[in-house]
């Protein structure tokens, strides 16, 4: 096979532009493959000096090996910029301007010059931010099209032109609308302006993304978190980074993005999974996980984990040889006393209070001529009457016992709830049958995060350096307080639309979230323009925003796809319709996803079995033989699908304890089609679409 020379790829410029483009790619395909391979032939023998050194030097290895991946559908690049001046540090003076392509890693040639240059480059800024009025010195942005992995089309916009008319890009829309098979896309080539401020802000602060459906703040968070790895690498690589979504059947659809930038390394978990320090048997009504979720319950606990705190009314007396040491009674309060008000971790003063007993026996012994050192503190400590002071003073606490005993007994939970919860409230945590043990305890996932912030008090949990936390306005302020333990001395991305909020404690605003979170201050940034959902189907969803989220403007849509809403009322033969809509969704390209009422789905499900329509859960990755996903309504968050067909929207509203949590439901479930949207329905529509 032919490779191409520096002479052949200018012979192709002047007469075919689209086959010098070629051309580059498949050299840099080439060089990528050259790269992998140098990392491949590595023989560590010589440079490991033990077993485990070997070990973690092989594993950094592998993972260069799979960051190396040239992904055979994924392109290589998509843009390239042509800058007016020479920019890089090679760059010889008085040269001109320079020519880079953007793509989604770096890749150079043998000798080390840049064939690719990452996304995230500070020289690959200008791609998502140069405009006509500040071109940021780019000559050109060309912006690539493919097909199946092959270059295909380009298209430039002559930023340095003022003779050029403003045109949209009929490739950056043709990127956005292309239809969706498999698991989410990244956006990395169609990034915006407003986007690329947020992905790219600093490290160090925390920023809460409002966006409204379609406007891609899922996406742009997970950017956000490769363009940290990139800039603070080893910062993050020490400190951890981790993704938190609403259910794993989400994570599992949004878990191919990050690989596809390159990043492998960023963990992924559900709220219930941070917090899982007991198995969730049980369930809550909707008034007792309010009331678990609310954060005064973070003072109750307080109490109860501080309740068998007791001032000493005895001396400590500690025998060592034929001599005996007494600490009395009011200096033992003295030290107890400190340490509660020094407010630190309760496991942290129940280690710091045997070493401060002792200390003062150490006093006493130079105060009678002895020269005790350190190793004598430490016999002290561990001296059976400290012990015994220390256990009747300051017990352990098992967080997980300690919740058992609240929400299983009336009189602690009445002491520890003491102004904070009326008697009502108590009467709904308690359990009606209070279980014999903390191991067979019917323990609800409301329960799991009371125990996270118990254990929380007792010993600090660590913190990473970055938490992006998606859907989040779903989470109760205990919740939050969850989170937020994980990034306390590190940054967060909050991200979420106060509009499709669908719990009973769903939030308010983000200044109350971020503030449960401990990040107060944080920034808000909020998206209103769409750049997945038509602009009929998301006009028609935000008559809804009156009732469910009175503050927020409507989004807009930069796509006009006429016809993409039908609404249709079926009267008799609701699944039969049903069936046909799936069918006609299934002539088009792409995804399709049957969104129904929770209590719905196992009709549908049959219905679809005994038509021979073969449908996948959410979460499945989809392929071109099977693209029909059914979907309960209460999973349809933050999935998209090409064309939706939406069952009954009145039985989505009623399948909720509220009406106003019902309609921000059908406001989710309106606004996941990427092309069309058709709504079935037998039963009369919401009043609140009218």
């Amino acid at each position: 096979m032919h490779s191409p020379t520096p002479t052949d790829t200018l012979a192709a410029d002047s007469t075919d532009p689209l086959g010098r483009e070629r051309s580059h790619l498949a050299a840099s395909r080439a060089a990528l493959k050259a790269m992998r391979e140098d990392v491949e032939a590595l023989d560590l023998r010589d440079v490991a000096g033990t077993w485990v050194s070997a070990q973690v030097l092989q594993k950094q290895v592998d993972e260069r090996i799979k960051a190396l991946a040239d992904l055979a559908h994924t392109p290589l690049f998509f843009g390239r910029l042509d800058y007016l001046h020479a920019i890089s540090e090679a760059a010889s003076e008085g040269s001109g301007g320079e020519r880079f392509y953007i793509g989604r890693r770096h890749v150079h040639d043998a000798g080390g010059d840049p064939m690719v240059i990452d996304w995230r480059a500070p020289v690959s800024q200008p791609f998502y931010r140069a405009s006509r009025t500040e071109p940021l010195d780019v000559a050109k942005r060309r912006r690539f099209g493919y097909t199946g992995g092959e270059l295909t089309a380009y298209e430039d916009e002559n930023l340095s032109d003022p003779d050029e008319a403003d045109t949209g890009s009929a490739l950056l829309a043709a990127e956005i609308e292309k239809p969706r098979v498999g698991p989410m896309r990244d956006i990395v080539a169609t990034i915006q302006p407003e986007q690329d401020e947020i992905v790219r802000a600093d490290v160090t602060g925390t920023i809460c993304v409002q966006g409204a459906p379609g406007t891609g703040k899922t996406a742009v968070g997970l950017h956000r978190v490769a363009y940290l790895l990139y800039a603070h690498r080893e910062r993050l690589a020490r400190t951890g980074t981790l993704v938190v979504g609403p259910n794993r059947s989400f994570l599992q659809y949004i878990e191919q993005v990050l690989p596809a930038l390159g990043e492998l390394d960023v963990a992924q978990a559900t709220v219930q999974e941070l917090v899982g320090h007991v198995e969730v048997r049980g369930t809550d009504s909707a008034e007792t996980a309010r009331i678990k979720g609310d954060a005064r319950m973070a003072r109750v606990l307080r109490n109860a984990v501080r309740a068998g705190i007791t001032l000493p009314t005895e001396p400590c007396t500690v025998v060592r040889g034929s001599r005996r040491w007494r600490v009395p009674a009011y200096e033992l309060e003295e030290i107890v006393r400190e340490l509660m008000d020094r407010e630190i971790r309760y496991g942290a003063a129940l280690e710091a209070l045997p070493q401060r007993i002792a200390h003062a026996v150490l006093v006493k012994m130079e105060q009678g001529g002895e020269a005790p050192d350190d190793r004598v503190q430490d016999a002290v400590a561990r001296n059976a009457a400290v012990k015994a002071t220390v256990k009747a003073c300051w017990p352990a606490v098992d967080p997980v016992k300690l919740v058992h005993r609240l929400l299983g007994d009336a009189e602690f939970l009445a002491a520890a709830a003491d102004g904070i919860l009326d008697a009502g409230e108590q009467a709904a945590l308690r359990w009606a049958r209070p279980p014999r043990s903390a191991r067979t305890a019917p323990w609800s996932a409301a329960d799991a995060v009371l125990i996270d912030e118990a254990a929380d008090l007792v010993h600090r949990t660590p913190s990473l350096g970055h938490v992006v936390v998606d859907e989040a306005q779903d989470l109760s302020p205990m919740q939050y307080r969850a989170v937020g333990r994980r990034c306390t001395t590190g940054s967060a991305t909050v991200l979420g639309d106060l509009a499709q909020g669908t719990t009973p404690w769903a939030t308010g605003s983000w200044q109350e979230a971020l503030h449960h979170l401990g990040k107060d201050g944080a920034h808000v940034e909020e998206l209103t323009q769409g750049f997945r959902v038509p602009g009929e189907v998301i006009a028609y969803a935000s008559r809804l925003l009156p009732a469910i989220a009175p503050g927020l403007a409507p989004a807009t849509s930069v796509r006009d796809l006429p016809g993409s809403l039908v609404l249709r009322h079926v009267p008799d033969g609701l699944d039969d319709a049903v069936l046909d809509a799936c069918r006609e969704a299934l002539r088009h390209e792409g995804s399709v996803g049957l969104i129904a009422a929770d209590a719905r789905v196992p009709a549908l499900a049959s219905a679809l079995a005994a038509a021979g329509l073969p449908h996948l859960d959410p979460g499945t990755e989809t392929t071109a033989d099977a693209r029909l996903t059914l979907v309960p309504a209460s999973l349809a968050k933050g999935l998209e699908y090409d064309h939706v067909v939406l069952d009954e929207p009145a039985a989505i509203v009623s399948g909720e304890p509220d009406h106003r949590t019902g309609l921000r439901r059908l406001y989710v479930s309106l606004t996941r089609a990427v092309s069309g949207l058709t709504v079935l329905h037998a039963q009369p529509l919401p009043t609140e679409l009218d």
